[in-house]
Protein backbone atom coordinates (compact mmCIF):
# COMPACT_ATOMS: atom_id res chain seq x y z
CA UNK A 1 0.00 0.00 0.00
CA UNK A 2 2.96 2.36 -0.84
CA UNK A 3 1.18 3.66 -3.55
CA UNK A 4 0.22 7.69 -3.39
CA UNK A 5 -2.89 6.64 -5.58
CA UNK A 6 -3.71 3.47 -3.16
CA UNK A 7 -3.01 5.79 0.20
CA UNK A 8 -5.19 8.69 -1.42
CA UNK A 9 -8.02 6.27 -2.28
CA UNK A 10 -7.55 4.15 1.39
CA UNK A 11 -7.64 7.71 2.74
CA UNK A 12 -11.01 8.36 0.95
CA UNK A 13 -12.74 5.22 2.27
CA UNK A 14 -11.64 5.89 5.38
CA UNK A 15 -12.83 9.17 5.57
CA UNK A 16 -16.36 8.22 5.26
CA UNK A 17 -17.05 6.02 8.12
CA UNK A 18 -15.56 8.18 10.34
CA UNK A 19 -17.64 10.62 9.59
CA UNK A 20 -20.24 8.36 9.73
CA UNK A 21 -19.39 7.70 13.12
CA UNK A 22 -18.83 10.99 14.24
CA UNK A 23 -22.53 12.14 13.85
CA UNK A 24 -23.36 9.29 15.83
CA UNK A 25 -20.65 9.76 18.70
CA UNK A 26 -22.00 13.34 18.74
CA UNK A 27 -25.78 12.68 19.27
CA UNK A 28 -24.76 9.94 22.08
CA UNK A 29 -25.30 11.24 26.14
CA UNK A 30 -21.63 11.26 27.00
CA UNK A 31 -21.50 8.25 29.91
CA UNK A 32 -23.22 6.15 27.13
CA UNK A 33 -20.01 7.31 24.87
CA UNK A 34 -17.57 6.61 27.20
CA UNK A 35 -19.45 3.22 27.77
CA UNK A 36 -19.36 2.00 23.64
CA UNK A 37 -15.50 3.32 24.56
CA UNK A 38 -14.46 0.63 27.43
CA UNK A 39 -16.30 -2.00 25.33
CA UNK A 40 -13.85 -0.94 22.16
CA UNK A 41 -11.15 -1.14 24.61
CA UNK A 42 -11.80 -4.45 25.85
CA UNK A 43 -12.12 -5.56 22.25
CA UNK A 44 -8.95 -3.96 21.44
CA UNK A 45 -7.25 -5.63 24.91
CA UNK A 46 -8.26 -9.01 23.57
CA UNK A 47 -7.27 -8.34 20.05
CA UNK A 48 -4.33 -6.17 19.54
CA UNK A 49 -1.86 -8.95 20.89
CA UNK A 50 1.37 -7.09 19.26
CA UNK A 51 0.45 -3.79 21.04
CA UNK A 52 -0.72 -5.90 24.35
CA UNK A 53 2.80 -7.08 24.05
CA UNK A 54 4.61 -4.18 23.51
CA UNK A 55 2.43 -2.40 26.09
CA UNK A 56 3.79 -5.06 28.73
CA UNK A 57 7.23 -4.66 27.96
CA UNK A 58 7.27 -1.04 28.35
CA UNK A 59 5.41 -1.35 31.99
CA UNK A 60 8.40 -3.80 32.99
CA UNK A 61 11.24 -1.31 31.98
CA UNK A 62 9.35 1.60 33.51
CA UNK A 63 8.08 -0.05 36.73
CA UNK A 64 10.18 -3.48 37.15
CA UNK A 65 9.14 -3.67 41.03
CA UNK A 66 5.28 -4.40 39.41
CA UNK A 67 4.16 -7.45 39.87
CA UNK A 68 2.97 -9.26 36.29
CA UNK A 69 -0.78 -8.78 37.29
CA UNK A 70 -0.79 -5.40 38.09
CA UNK A 71 1.11 -4.62 34.54
CA UNK A 72 -1.45 -6.36 33.13
CA UNK A 73 -4.07 -4.52 34.77
CA UNK A 74 -2.70 -1.29 33.93
CA UNK A 75 -2.42 -2.36 29.81
CA UNK A 76 -6.16 -3.34 29.96
CA UNK A 77 -7.29 -0.06 32.01
CA UNK A 78 -4.99 1.89 28.40
CA UNK A 79 -7.20 0.44 26.35
CA UNK A 80 -10.20 1.21 28.16
CA UNK A 81 -8.91 4.80 28.37
CA UNK A 82 -8.31 4.91 24.66
CA UNK A 83 -11.42 3.34 23.35
CA UNK A 84 -12.94 6.34 25.99
CA UNK A 85 -10.82 8.90 24.28
CA UNK A 86 -11.58 7.71 20.65
CA UNK A 87 -15.43 8.20 21.89
CA UNK A 88 -15.09 11.33 23.39
CA UNK A 89 -13.49 12.97 20.45
CA UNK A 90 -16.46 12.05 18.55
CA UNK A 91 -17.98 13.92 21.02
CA UNK A 92 -16.34 16.95 21.63
CA UNK A 93 -17.90 19.38 19.45
CA UNK A 94 -20.91 19.24 21.97
CA UNK A 95 -18.57 21.12 24.11
CA UNK A 96 -20.09 24.47 24.51
CA UNK A 97 -19.50 26.95 27.69
CA UNK A 98 -22.35 25.39 29.54
CA UNK A 99 -21.20 21.63 29.02
CA UNK A 100 -17.41 22.60 29.58
CA UNK A 101 -18.34 24.06 33.29
CA UNK A 102 -19.95 20.26 34.29
CA UNK A 103 -17.07 18.30 32.86
CA UNK A 104 -14.03 20.22 32.22
CA UNK A 105 -11.98 21.84 35.30
CA UNK A 106 -8.99 24.03 34.64
CA UNK A 107 -6.51 24.07 37.79
CA UNK A 108 -2.40 24.28 38.63
CA UNK A 109 -1.78 27.87 37.57
CA UNK A 110 -4.34 28.39 35.21
CA UNK A 111 -4.20 32.27 36.01
CA UNK A 112 -0.84 32.51 35.06
CA UNK A 113 -1.92 31.02 31.49
CA UNK A 114 -4.62 33.90 31.23
CA UNK A 115 -1.97 36.13 31.95
CA UNK A 116 -0.28 35.64 29.41
CA UNK A 117 -2.98 35.47 26.80
CA UNK A 118 -4.23 38.66 27.78
CA UNK A 119 -0.19 39.95 27.58
CA UNK A 120 -0.04 38.88 24.04
CA UNK A 121 3.25 36.87 25.15
CA UNK A 122 3.91 33.79 22.84
CA UNK A 123 4.61 30.15 24.30
CA UNK A 124 5.37 27.03 24.28
CA UNK A 125 3.29 24.46 25.40
CA UNK A 126 4.68 20.84 26.24
CA UNK A 127 2.90 18.07 26.53
CA UNK A 128 2.47 14.03 26.21
CA UNK A 129 -0.12 11.49 24.68
CA UNK A 130 -1.59 11.57 28.26
CA UNK A 131 -5.13 11.26 29.41
CA UNK A 132 -7.53 13.02 26.07
CA UNK A 133 -4.91 15.18 24.64
CA UNK A 134 -7.13 16.34 22.23
CA UNK A 135 -9.49 17.24 24.78
CA UNK A 136 -6.94 19.21 26.49
CA UNK A 137 -6.60 21.51 23.08
CA UNK A 138 -10.07 22.11 22.52
CA UNK A 139 -11.03 22.69 25.93
CA UNK A 140 -8.33 25.64 25.88
CA UNK A 141 -9.63 26.61 22.34
CA UNK A 142 -13.34 26.67 23.56
CA UNK A 143 -12.46 29.66 26.52
CA UNK A 144 -11.08 31.54 23.74
CA UNK A 145 -7.63 31.00 23.85
CA UNK A 146 -5.36 31.12 20.36
CA UNK A 147 -4.36 27.45 20.56
CA UNK A 148 -2.34 25.59 17.52
CA UNK A 149 -0.97 22.27 17.25
CA UNK A 150 1.22 19.89 15.25
CA UNK A 151 0.20 16.93 13.70
CA UNK A 152 2.36 14.29 12.14
CA UNK A 153 2.41 13.51 8.60
CA UNK A 154 0.15 10.38 8.37
CA UNK A 155 -0.81 8.02 5.31
CA UNK A 156 -4.43 8.35 6.20
CA UNK A 157 -4.71 11.60 5.36
CA UNK A 158 -8.66 11.24 5.73
CA UNK A 159 -8.05 10.85 9.32
CA UNK A 160 -6.02 14.09 9.30
CA UNK A 161 -8.39 16.00 7.55
CA UNK A 162 -10.73 15.08 10.38
CA UNK A 163 -8.90 15.91 13.20
CA UNK A 164 -8.36 19.14 11.15
CA UNK A 165 -12.04 19.28 11.13
CA UNK A 166 -12.64 18.86 14.72
CA UNK A 167 -10.07 20.93 16.61
CA UNK A 168 -11.13 24.11 14.18
CA UNK A 169 -14.65 24.57 15.59
CA UNK A 170 -13.14 25.27 18.92
CA UNK A 171 -10.86 27.80 16.83
CA UNK A 172 -7.60 24.99 17.70
CA UNK A 173 -5.58 25.72 14.56
CA UNK A 174 -3.28 22.65 13.36
CA UNK A 175 0.19 22.87 11.42
CA UNK A 176 1.43 19.80 9.52
CA UNK A 177 4.73 19.18 10.52
CA UNK A 178 7.28 18.56 7.83
CA UNK A 179 5.30 20.88 5.46
CA UNK A 180 7.00 23.13 3.73
CA UNK A 181 4.89 25.83 5.77
CA UNK A 182 5.31 24.58 9.05
CA UNK A 183 8.34 26.77 10.67
CA UNK A 184 6.61 29.87 9.03
CA UNK A 185 3.28 29.13 11.07
CA UNK A 186 4.76 27.69 13.96
CA UNK A 187 7.07 31.05 13.83
CA UNK A 188 3.50 33.24 13.43
CA UNK A 189 1.78 31.27 16.35
CA UNK A 190 4.44 32.94 18.59
CA UNK A 191 4.37 36.18 16.93
CA UNK A 192 0.84 36.76 17.32
CA UNK A 193 0.96 36.07 21.04
CA UNK A 194 -0.45 32.26 20.66
CA UNK A 195 -0.30 29.13 22.31
CA UNK A 196 2.09 26.56 20.03
CA UNK A 197 1.55 23.06 21.57
CA UNK A 198 3.97 19.73 20.86
CA UNK A 199 3.67 16.36 22.44
CA UNK A 200 7.56 15.46 22.79
CA UNK A 201 7.01 12.14 24.28
CA UNK A 202 7.18 9.67 21.84
CA UNK A 203 10.55 8.58 19.44
CA UNK A 204 9.52 10.27 15.95
CA UNK A 205 11.88 10.87 12.56
CA UNK A 206 13.00 14.29 14.05
CA UNK A 207 15.89 15.63 15.26
CA UNK A 208 15.97 14.61 18.92
CA UNK A 209 18.57 14.02 21.90
CA UNK A 210 18.80 11.13 24.13
CA UNK A 211 17.42 12.58 28.15
CA UNK A 212 16.50 10.63 30.46
CA UNK A 213 12.76 8.62 30.82
CA UNK A 214 12.04 6.32 33.46
CA UNK A 215 15.72 6.26 34.58
CA UNK A 216 16.75 5.27 30.70
CA UNK A 217 17.79 7.32 27.97
CA UNK A 218 15.05 8.11 25.47
CA UNK A 219 15.36 9.95 21.94
CA UNK A 220 13.43 13.15 22.56
CA UNK A 221 12.14 15.97 19.93
CA UNK A 222 14.52 18.88 20.78
CA UNK A 223 13.20 20.89 18.02
CA UNK A 224 10.65 22.61 20.27
CA UNK A 225 12.83 23.88 23.33
CA UNK A 226 14.87 25.04 20.45
CA UNK A 227 12.37 26.95 18.89
CA UNK A 228 11.35 28.85 22.05
CA UNK A 229 14.45 29.73 23.19
CA UNK A 230 15.37 30.93 20.13
CA UNK A 231 12.40 33.49 19.76
CA UNK A 232 12.35 33.77 23.84
CA UNK A 233 9.01 32.43 24.30
CA UNK A 234 7.54 31.34 27.62
CA UNK A 235 6.95 27.63 28.27
CA UNK A 236 4.62 25.87 29.91
CA UNK A 237 3.54 21.75 30.34
CA UNK A 238 0.43 20.79 30.92
CA UNK A 239 -2.02 17.78 30.96
CA UNK A 240 -4.79 15.98 31.21
CA UNK A 241 -6.55 13.15 33.63
CA UNK A 242 -9.88 11.72 33.89
CA UNK A 243 -11.45 11.79 36.93
CA UNK A 244 -14.38 9.98 37.01
CA UNK A 245 -16.90 12.03 35.05
CA UNK A 246 -14.82 14.90 34.65
CA UNK A 247 -11.53 15.95 32.92
CA UNK A 248 -8.96 17.53 35.10
CA UNK A 249 -6.68 20.48 33.25
CA UNK A 250 -3.49 20.91 34.95
CA UNK A 251 -1.28 23.77 34.16
CA UNK A 252 2.16 24.24 35.70
CA UNK A 253 3.92 26.88 36.47
CA UNK A 254 5.23 28.86 33.33
CA UNK A 255 8.82 29.35 32.75
CA UNK A 256 10.61 32.53 30.57
CA UNK A 257 13.51 31.94 28.18
CA UNK A 258 17.06 33.20 27.39
CA UNK A 259 18.84 32.87 24.53
CA UNK A 260 21.70 31.15 26.98
CA UNK A 261 19.23 28.28 27.73
CA UNK A 262 20.24 24.80 27.19
CA UNK A 263 17.86 23.16 25.07
CA UNK A 264 18.78 19.59 25.85
CA UNK A 265 17.79 20.81 29.64
CA UNK A 266 15.15 22.57 28.77
CA UNK A 267 14.07 19.19 26.62
CA UNK A 268 15.02 17.06 29.74
CA UNK A 269 13.13 19.02 32.17
CA UNK A 270 9.72 18.84 30.07
CA UNK A 271 10.11 15.39 29.57
CA UNK A 272 10.59 15.04 33.45
CA UNK A 273 7.10 17.00 33.77
CA UNK A 274 5.25 14.26 31.42
CA UNK A 275 6.81 11.58 33.69
CA UNK A 276 5.17 12.40 36.66
CA UNK A 277 2.08 12.44 34.73
CA UNK A 278 2.24 9.49 33.40
CA UNK A 279 3.67 8.01 37.04
CA UNK A 280 0.51 9.75 38.48
CA UNK A 281 -1.97 8.08 35.98
CA UNK A 282 -0.06 5.20 34.47
CA UNK A 283 -3.41 3.87 32.23
CA UNK A 284 -3.80 6.63 30.79
CA UNK A 285 -0.42 7.08 28.59
CA UNK A 286 0.07 4.87 25.94
CA UNK A 287 2.53 1.95 26.44
CA UNK A 288 2.50 0.49 22.91
CA UNK A 289 4.76 3.23 21.66
CA UNK A 290 8.41 1.85 21.50
CA UNK A 291 9.85 5.05 23.62
CA UNK A 292 13.30 3.55 23.97
CA UNK A 293 14.07 2.16 20.27
CA UNK A 294 17.31 3.76 18.52
CA UNK A 295 17.19 6.20 15.96
CA UNK A 296 20.74 6.90 14.98
CA UNK A 297 20.24 8.82 11.56
CA UNK A 298 17.53 11.41 13.77
CA UNK A 299 19.67 11.01 17.42
CA UNK A 300 21.98 14.79 17.47
CA UNK A 301 22.85 13.91 21.01
CA UNK A 302 26.52 13.41 20.32
CA UNK A 303 26.92 16.67 18.00
CA UNK A 304 25.53 18.69 20.37
CA UNK A 305 27.89 17.60 23.22
CA UNK A 306 30.86 18.19 20.80
CA UNK A 307 29.52 21.93 20.22
CA UNK A 308 29.27 22.29 23.30
CA UNK A 309 32.98 21.17 23.99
Amino acid sequence: MGNPKRRAFRSRLLFIPLRSIAIVGRILPLPIARAIGVALGHLAWHAAAGHRRVALENLAQAFPDWTARRRRSTVRDMFHHLGKSLMEILWLPNLNDSRRKRTTVFEGHFDRILELAKSGRGTVVFTGHCGNWEWLAYAAGTIGLDVTVLQRERSETGVARFLMQMRSGAGVHTIDRGSTAAARAMMATIKRGGFLCFLIDQNIRTESVKVPFFGRPALTPIGPAKLAIRTGAAVVSCFIERRGGKQYLRFNEPMETRRDDDPVALTALMTADIEEQIRRVPEQWVWMHRRWRERPEWDVTRRIDQDDD
